[in-house]
């Protein structure tokens, strides 16, 4: 049991204004900033790896430049309207059914990754299908890249303290604005660092040094199996959304639930590639 004294010998909160800047009445937030930056330092990122005929099978990229340009529309709005309508699923249906104008109230909650992670998917499949592109190679590209997004998300998270974690004495904890008087882990900063920087690099690795772009699916695999991995281990110590709570146990949350076939997803689309390459 945390002692009530360690709760209160915390680190101060960094309290950033929500707001980036405002253009006349038009109100920027960090969050929406971290969608923009998130969505073209990955683009960029990609055309790097696309313009890499050396990365892939036989040497031949699956798309041009172009095509690349084209489907950074396409996966803008998987991103944002499934993340929103993942979010109203999974963590606020009640709610919404309640309110329905709830459902644009973005303040209200926000978005999910796991809705957001399926919104992406089909638009990718969408888009490789008109345009004759390979799919497990359209998947690979953009699972490289969504931990940059996913880094720059989190740490929006922080700056709006939303999304916060469970009681903690340590030294790094942080009363947040809105959670009440004690301290509580920062878990959007363990989720920036797993989710974000850990999994960017773990992905640069396998493709660079090992070669994982030559067998089409397993950067999909990877990242799809890490970021399950990663999001159950911060889940341990994330406060679970508080209309839903934890749904068994005390510990077992839906951010948990929806992670576990994620993992075997991954673990399957890697044996799959390696299966494939042979």
């Amino acid at each position: 049991m945390i002692a009530a004294a360690e709760l209160f010998a915390v680190m101060a909160f960094p309290n950033i204004d929500p707001v980036a800047f405002s253009i006349g009445p038009v109100a920027v937030h960090w969050y929406g900033l971290a969608y923009v930056a998130g969505i073209l330092l990955g683009w960029f990122y990609a055309r790097r790896l696309v313009s890499r005929a050396d990365l892939w099978p036989k040497d031949n990229p699956p798309m041009t430049l172009a095509q690349l340009d084209d489907f950074l529309v396409w996966a803008a709005l998987g991103v944002i309207l499934g993340g929103r309508i993942g979010y109203i699923l999974f963590y606020d249906f009640a709610a919404v059914v309640d309110d329905p104008l709830r459902a644009v109230q973005i303040w209200n909650g926000g978005m999910s990754f796991h809705g957001g992670f399926t919104g992406t998917t089909i638009a990718m499949i969408l888009f490789a299908r008109r345009n004759g592109i390979r799919i497990w190679s359209l998947f690979d590209i953009v699972a490289a890249v969504v931990p940059i997004g996913l880094f720059f998300g989190r740490i929006a998270n922080f700056i709006n303290g939303e999304l916060w974690g469970k009681l903690s004495g340590l030294p790094w904890a942080f009363v947040f604005p809105n959670a009440g008087p004690f301290a509580r882990h920062p878990s959007q900063l363990y989720e920036a660092a797993l989710e974000g920087l850990v999994l960017l690099a773990l992905l640069a690795v396998a493709i660079y040094a090992f070669g994982a772009l030559k067998r089409p699916g397993f950067v999909t695999g990877l990242f799809v199996a890490g970021y399950a991995v990663c999001r159950i281990f911060v889940e341990f110590f994330r406060e679970p959304d508080a209309q839903l709570g934890y749904l068994l146990g005390g510990w077992l949350t839906m951010g948990m639930l929806l992670s576990l076939p994620m993992l075997a997803l991954g673990l399957w689309a890697m044996l799959r590639a390696r299966r494939a390459a042979v």
